[in-house]
């Protein structure tokens, strides 16, 4: 079979006469630049199934680098599933605070309470499946690194390996496009040793195949390759659709009254969910003072405090969203009732888990509040 015959029958779902050598060389390939390459990581000196899924988990839009003192930190925080389900949201979004994808923490959370009802980390794909927040590639990932079970992940990067080398023009976020990739993955994996192929692939796309400028020159399936045959490695893996950015505009009053601050925890249904925050005030477009100051909300407010701008559209960005905000301290002159707002110690804040936004503007607050200091 030529190349242009291989990218072609790889390209359908089918795949009917797909060549064992093939496959052989590949995993062969794969695997040796693995036993060179492969990153030292400490979730891989374990089967312990709950650590590898706290470490996939961490891992879902977090860069290594990143990811992994957070790993330790969780750990030692949360050594077993018990210690993660018996702790309070608070407490585990607190540990979770800079990572992002809040949701992640929550579903950590209550995937571990089920776990801890059914009195052990289940040991099949499908009832991993089951645990909130776990799809396909986790499943997989958990049950082929902790059970050496056969099962191939199908992650970002093994989209990319797989759509260069075989030429797969079937966008990766179609349903058809998963089902093709879930079946090519599936059968280029090693079933005899699916737990250090699947981490091999893994590690291929993020050192090897990369996004950009990939090494090809010195990539050990570059023979075979389609993409880069064809000098067309940008142009894969293929997708249909463009996230839609929308922009929200914020401004934050960091309310204080003596050595108290107010907060407040956001709620179901947004961004943040479960979080807190200082004051805030939302606008479809970037406000000026007039509308700022003029807010309805901040009638009782403003008449009795002095205010101190901390800083002006500074721009954030999340998945779907980008955010510009606006902070300023505003010292109360007197006590106030704000509904959904609570004092706390100013002192007793890093015990509140928040957004990586509200994090950046506390340093600035910090460092204009000690500046002030005699």
């Amino acid at each position: 079979m030529d190349t242009k015959e291989k990218n072609s029958a790889f390209a359908t779902a089918a795949l009917p006469d797909s060549s064992p050598s093939l496959e052989q060389r590949w995993r062969k390939a794969v695997l040796t630049w693995y036993e060179y390459n492969k990153r030292e990581l400490p979730w891989r000196n374990t089967k312990d199934p709950y650590r590898i899924w706290i470490s996939e988990i961490i891992l879902q839009q977090t860069r290594v680098a990143q990811g992994h003192d957070y790993y330790l930190r969780f750990i030692r925080r949360f050594p077993d599933v018990c210690s993660l389900a018996e702790a309070s949201e608070d407490e585990v979004l607190q540990m979770w605070q800079g990572l992002g994808y809040y949701s992640r923490a929550r579903n950590l959370h209550t995937a571990a309470q089920q776990i801890a009802q059914m009195g052990k980390f289940p040991n099949t794909y499908s009832e991993v499946r089951k645990l909130k927040g776990i799809g396909d590639y986790t499943a997989a990932a958990i049950c082929s690194i902790a059970y050496e079970q056969p099962h191939a992940v199908v992650d970002g990067n093994v989209y990319r390996v797989l759509s260069r080398y075989f030429g797969i023009d079937v966008p990766i976020d179609t349903t058809k496009g998963k089902k093709v990739f879930a079946q090519i993955a599936s059968q280029m994996m090693d079933p005899n040793h699916p737990a250090t192929y699947n981490q091999a692939i893994m590690d291929f796309g993020a050192l090897q195949c990369t996004p950009a400028s990939p090494s090809c020159d010195i990539c050990p399936l570059a023979s075979g390759c389609h993409a880069r045959q064809h000098s067309s490695q940008t142009t894969y893996p293929i997708k249909t659709q463009k996230t839609k950015i929308t922009e929200r505009y914020l401004v934050y009053l960091y309310l204080k009254h003596g050595e108290n601050i107010y907060l407040h925890r956001r709620g179901k249904g947004d961004i943040w969910q479960g979080l807190y925050e200082p004051f805030i005030l939302e606008f479809d477009h970037a406000p000026d003072d007039t509308e700022t100051w003029q807010h309805p909300s901040l009638c009782s407010i403003i008449p009795h405090s002095t205010i101190q701008p901390v800083l002006k559209g500074l721009k954030h960005q999340l998945t779907h969203r980008r955010l510009y905000a606006d902070c300023y301290i505003v010292q109360l002159h007197e006590s106030v009732d704000i509904d959904g707002y609570f004092q706390i110690k100013e002192t007793d804040r890093p015990q509140y888990a928040v957004p990586r936004l509200v994090s950046l503007m506390y340093e600035k607050i910090d460092g204009i509040i000690l500046s002030c200091q005699p």
